[in-house]
């Protein structure tokens, strides 16, 4: 019997299994082959925190949500249309997010009295036998039969056959969505290409999956999707950390100087340091510190000696690096330090999401020690947000603090990236010869920005002393002058008050200049933010959405923007740290939104949140 066939508009998937269930592969597999055929969407992959939990416990669940859409969507979704469980432990903890009505695939190898056992079910009580799930459509395989039965002629062992049940799941679903196979069959043969055994073997269960799904009666549903109604032109799909590595290249190349990345490994900051370290062609050094202190203050030495030096590190490492960015400061140095944020505090949930450094990257250093402090806003933003970061940093003369999430860096979606050519110069000058006033080099005399110049070491006639004791104005030489003091403190505040009459004025991503709320985000709740907005502004609400790259210093027409609201609502995945700078410096009486439970505010929550303030 021909499979009925269904157009659909958008659809959320949850893939979940242990984390040696490869769910995170077959989700990104999915996701590429999604962006081939040009639909919108977004993913959130959420990792165990531990590295090996046991198998078959809830803490071990790994899971990849993916949301693909004909319209443009801004988030992963709040609930799945379809979850595929490998085992007991992985449908415990993801049922809650299934729509009534969806669709469950279960693995029924993984629902044994063991995997019951471990997932904490009562003796007894199997979920998949229990008419429990009956507002749902199940659907149960043995997939682990399955993928050893397609595997009987491969002379391999039951744990290396078990390995590719992912590919089984996958193969199912590219029939089940009407998709190709030839992408990730040319992932695999390239993946493989030396091991011919694990290529062929991947391939022979991903095309019986797909055979299974063709052949069996006990499903009958087809689904398509059509294309996404985007903007034309050449998309990819771009994930936050890949984002942040192109952006530094970029500014990089347009301002013609070298980069250097000293980095510590932390969740989930790594993979910035893995993806540039693929780019020596561009003139990239990338150094693996024996820890955080090493890491930031190498790129503070690479800075001095005329490079972009950049550093990139979560929470915990922002904590061990207070003591250098003081120095940096005190230097006046270009510096970028790349804070992706995790759960805490001290080691806290590493691998789940929360935007707990605001006020660490706003005040978190001795003394009177002003950093300018940016923010990403979805996983493409990071590509302009690096590069800004660069700019700031280099024409400003200070160290910029760039904040993004464990959310973000992971997360994928399409992106239109940009051409070199469109890509504005970033200007760069070293002192190299004096003023027609100058009679010496004066290392903290300053421009209309307050920056001091920047020199070469060894720049015949500019030698001059840095260090992190108090520099004497305009001199640089060492003071303890209680005066000299004071007004060096002033002046490293007001170079970076400044800034904000070089960067964009605050603009309202969506809803009127004047009305009942203003929603005011920063960082990863942008998505969220944006879709309960407007649906809210459908209904006919008075709603409106800013959204804040610039945290400090905060663009010079927001207190404008705020005033022309009755209230303010700030959502925020922490215990309200944005809010509280925002109440300082405009007293107002703005409502706080808090979800503090490593993983990102739903667009639901919002919208009840507004409704509740209107």
């Amino acid at each position: 019997m021909a499979a009925q066939q269904e157009v659909l508009q958008e659809v959320i998937i949850k893939f979940a299994g242990d984390s040696g269930d490869g769910m995170q592969l077959t989700g990104s597999q999915f996701t590429n082959n999604t962006a081939l055929i040009g639909l919108d969407l977004a993913t959130f992959p959420d990792f165990p925190a531990e590295i090996r939990a046991p198998i078959g416990t809830l803490p071990g669940v790994s899971g990849y949500q993916l949301r693909f859409s004909s319209d443009r969507i801004y988030t992963p979704g709040d609930e799945c249309d379809v979850l595929v469980a490998m085992n007991a432990a992985a449908l415990k903890v993801n049922l809650t997010a299934v729509k009534k009505g969806g669709i469950i695939i279960a693995n029924v190898d993984g629902f044994d009295t063991k995997n019951l056992r471990l997932a904490n079910y009562t003796d007894g009580v199997n979920p998949l036998e229990n008419n429990s799930l009956d507002s749902y459509e199940l659907i149960k395989m043995d997939v682990t039969k399955m993928t050893r039965e397609a595997l009987k002629d491969f002379t391999m062992g039951t744990k290396e056959k078990d390995r590719a049940k992912n590919m089984f799941v996958l193969g199912f679903l590219y029939w089940m969505y009407n998709r190709d196979m030839d992408n990730t069959i040319s992932f695999l043969k390239e993946k493989f290409s030396k091991k011919s055994d694990i290529l062929e073997s991947n391939i022979k269960v991903l095309q019986a999956g797909y055979n299974y799904a063709d052949t069996t009666e006990t499903f009958t549903s087809r689904f398509t999707v059509p294309k996404a109604k985007m903007e034309p032109g050449t998309y990819r799909s771009i994930m936050g950390n890949q984002a942040l590595t192109y952006g530094l290249i970029a500014a990089s190349q347009k301002s013609g100087l070298p980069l250097f990345l000293g980095s510590y490994p932390i969740t989930p900051a790594s993979d910035i340091l893995h993806e540039l370290s693929r780019y020596k062609s561009f003139g990239i050094k990338t150094f693996q510190a024996e820890d955080e202190i090493a890491a930031i203050t190498s790129a503070i030495g690479a800075s001095y000696g005329g490079s972009i030096g950049v550093t990139t590190t979560s929470g915990p490492g922002m904590a061990l690096k207070a003591e250098a960015m003081g120095l940096a400061v005190m230097l006046e140095l270009p510096l970028v330090i790349c804070d992706i944020q995790r759960g805490g505090p001290s080691t806290g949930l590493p691998t789940k999401t929360e935007q707990s450094d605001l006020l660490q990257a706003y005040y978190g250093r001795n003394g009177e020690c002003p950093i300018p402090v940016i923010a990403s806003s979805t996983p493409s933003d990071c590509f302009e947000v690096a590069f800004e970061a660069v700019r700031i940093a280099i024409q400003h003369m200070t160290p910029v603090i760039l904040l993004s999430d464990g959310y973000i860096a992971n997360g994928a979606e399409p992106w239109k990236f940009p051409q070199s050519q469109n890509l504005p110069e970033i200007k760069t000058q070293f002192k190299s010869a004096l003023d027609e006033r100058e009679e010496k080099f004066q290392p903290y005399t300053r421009d209309e920005k307050l920056a001091r110049p920047w020199v070469i070491p060894g720049t015949k006639g500019f030698e001059h002393r840095i260090g992190g004791l108090e520099k004497q104005n305009i001199t640089g030489n060492i003071s303890y002058d209680p005066e000299n003091h004071q007004t060096m403190v002033k002046i490293r505040q007001e170079k970076v008050d400044q800034i904000a009459n070089h960067v964009p004025l605050q603009k309202l991503d969506s809803g009127p200049e004047k009305g009942k709320v203003l929603v005011i985000g920063w960082g990863s709740t942008y998505g969220a933010i944006k879709s309960a907005c407007i649906d809210l502004q459908n209904e006919g609400h008075e709603v409106s959405h800013a959204h804040i790259r610039y945290i400090r210093p905060l663009p010079r027409n927001l207190g404008e923007i705020i005033g022309n609201f009755d209230k303010v609502l700030i959502p925020e995945i922490n215990n309200g740290q944005l809010i509280k700078i925002i109440r300082d410096i405009y007293l107002v009486d703005a409502k706080g939104y808090n979800k503090i439970m490593g993983i990102p505010i739903t667009k639901g929550e919002i919208i009840r949140e507004v409704k509740n303030l209107l």
